[in-house]
């Protein structure tokens, strides 16, 4: 600095420095930069000026913060996510460094420490007497850290933290899945399915992991559907002024399957989101009547692909024999893939029907309007054996249905439904093994899991510049 001295007192209202730190782009030959360079302040030589030095500056220092992260992010095909100018620069920089270290690789005859740490800290609050013949255990107040982990879902680094929690902490899970305020947690969990779009697909996968994890467990599967949700702002498709927590879940799965199938077309997601609905469909409890539509709709839209795809063979095979220079698409494959789904999701509504059939009038109700979409799977041998109760369900009340005669308004006819759920004898529908899936990391996790966390810090960290040329861990686009 030069000739011009400002006291510490005078900082916060420098021209130079506002402007320094403003908006307005400033050339590299403007003569603002001599001005700025001419000006100098004491040193501080004890805490009390040194005090009052950060308390001067810190509107200062938190524009230029953000300046430098859109100087080393932006012009490389990325940008910091909105949600890290709410949050501390500190605890996002010791997140991610937490992440570095806890997914470093064993050494051949040593576990990863900082790992064992994550997977064994035990909660404060605990009634026992803390003791521990683990080195690497500590203590830590959980409910403190769930509220963390509520508040800040939308940026990747913390659903990565709350997946591992999960994931490989038995502590954490059990503390989770005993709150009564699950809901917290899980709406911000749905919201990052809702924005589907908007998300990185590695985003997207813990999202769903770290559901597909808390559907595993029985009791948080009839609980969601005993929390009662009012005016869902960011559910666009519909206004739900109320709706149960279990509701709402099934609607936001079944959107990011359907959205799946129309762009990413990921098996992956495929195969999490139907196990997450596997898990929770023998507790399917007062399905809201737009949850139990959205089923059989997506149902429907598996059987019109399914019908596609056998009519596109068809023809396929017809032109074939006219000519043996081009080979044929494989739509056997696709075939196959379609009719995996549409088991699995005739198997989550039988499941639903004979576990809980009298709780689900709704379901009964859109199967029965629907009635028409399951006669093609009756004869098909594919689907022929868990067709049969499903096909019971429809018969018995539809004969119900005739017997009370035409012209029923919606009411009258759950009324009836109601009624001839009690009538059913429960012995005349098949029992089928129940429906549990277990989430299991892959055999080398590393693999995903590392390149996935140095592009979090690439996109995430402050303050942090590293060359894009020079990165060969993970492409551009998988932050």
């Amino acid at each position: 600095m030069g000739a011009n001295s400002s006291s510490i007192s005078e900082l916060p209202e420098n021209e130079y420095l506002k402007k320094l730190s403003g908006a307005e782009p400033i050339s590299e030959n403007d003569p603002f930069w001599n001005q700025l360079l001419s000006f100098s302040f004491t040193t501080p030589t004890n805490s009390a000026d040194l005090k009052l030095l950060e308390e001067a500056t810190i509107s200062v220092c938190k524009s230029l913060a953000g300046l430098w992260t859109v100087f080393t992010l932006g012009g490389v095909g990325s940008k910091p996510p909105p949600q890290l100018e709410q949050c501390s620069p500190l605890a996002n920089q010791s997140l991610l460094l937490l992440l570095v270290l806890a997914n470093l690789t064993d050494a051949p005859d040593t576990p990863n420490p900082y790992r064992q740490a994550i997977m064994s800290f035990k909660n404060t609050q605990g009634f026992t007497a803390y003791s521990s013949s683990n080195p690497h255990a500590f203590q830590i107040n959980f409910n403190s850290l769930y509220t963390a982990l509520c508040e800040q879902q939308k940026c990747d680094q913390a659903t990565l933290l709350l997946y591992m929690l999960l994931h490989q902490n038995t502590n954490v899970r059990t503390y989770v899945l005993a709150r009564t305020d699950i809901e917290n947690l899980v709406l911000p969990i749905l919201e990052i399915l809702y924005h589907v779009e908007e998300r990185n697909s590695h985003h997207v996968y813990m999202a769903l992991i770290i559901l597909l994890i808390l559907t595993e467990d029985d009791g948080f599967n009839r609980s969601i559907h005993e929390v009662i949700l009012k005016n869902i702002n960011w559910y666009a498709e519909r206004v739900l002024t109320e709706i149960s927590l279990g509701s709402l879940l099934i609607l936001v799965v079944i959107r990011t399957i359907q959205y799946n199938m129309t762009r990413t077309r990921d098996k992956y997601l495929h195969t999490n989101c139907l196990a997450a609905l596997a898990n929770m469909s023998a507790q399917f409890r007062s399905l809201h009547q737009y949850a139990a539509q959205r089923i059989i709709s997506l149902f429907s839209l598996l059987s019109k692909k399914h019908n596609k795809v056998l009519e596109q063979a068809t023809q396929s095979l017809r032109g074939s024999l006219g000519s043996n220079d081009s080979p044929l698409p494989d739509y056997a494959q696709d075939l196959n893939v379609i009719e995996e789904v549409i088991r699995m999701m005739l198997e989550i509504i039988n499941s639903c029907l004979t576990n809980s059939l009298h709780h689900n009038p709704n379901l009964v109700y859109a199967l029965l309007y629907k009635r028409d979409l399951f006669e093609q799977f009756r004869t098909h041998p594919s689907f022929q054996d868990i067709m049969q109760n499903i096909d019971l369900v429809i018969s018995f009340f539809s004969s119900r249905l005739e017997q009370a005669g035409a012209e029923l308004s919606v009411e009258r006819v759950l009324e009836i439904i109601k009624q001839g759920a009690v009538a059913l004898p429960k012995d005349r529908l098949r029992k089928f093994p129940e429906l549990k899936f277990k989430y299991v990391e892959e055999e080398q996790p590393e693999e995903f899991f590392i390149p996935y966390v140095w592009s979090l810090v690439y996109n995430s960290a402050v303050a942090l510049y590293w060359n894009p040329h020079d990165i060969q861990l993970f492409t551009m686009d998988s932050g």
